[in-house]
């Protein structure tokens, strides 16, 4: 099984879940989503398993800077779009198990995700 860790390199979160994942020897691959973009299947495949409200990060500065009108009547397809746009918005990080994902980082699930004590 490959794992491949989505994010943006400079993101703090990211550097927890990057040193999480080096300290316990989990193998993975890296997509910067910033630089090397996302496809619209693969992002609409996880709204489809996580829902847009996963996905979206919302309390970021990208997502709140944006106008009323776009933050406006949010669902899914107008979610996707913004997201495509700009990558920034998709909450980080994304860590893909091959047979479901994980949002965001938090120690204990990538310990039950992968295994305990790894």
């Amino acid at each position: 099984m490959i794992i491949t860790l989505y994010g943006i390199k400079a993101c703090d979160t990211m550097h927890k879940a990057r040193a999480w994942l080096d300290g316990h020897g989990v193998a993975y691959v890296f997509h910067d989503y910033k630089t090397a973009g996302i496809d619209r299947a693969r992002l609409d495949a996880w709204v489809g398993e996580l829902g847009w409200e996963v996905v979206l990060n919302r309390a970021g500065t990208t997502f709140r800077k944006l106008p009323d009108a776009d933050k406006a009547s949010l669902d899914s397809a107008k979610a996707v779009t913004l997201m495509l746009a700009q990558p920034s918005m998709i909450k980080r990080p994304v860590l893909d198990l091959g047979d479901r994902r994980i949002v965001g980082f938090k120690a204990e699930a990538y310990a039950a995700a992968l295994g305990g004590d790894r």
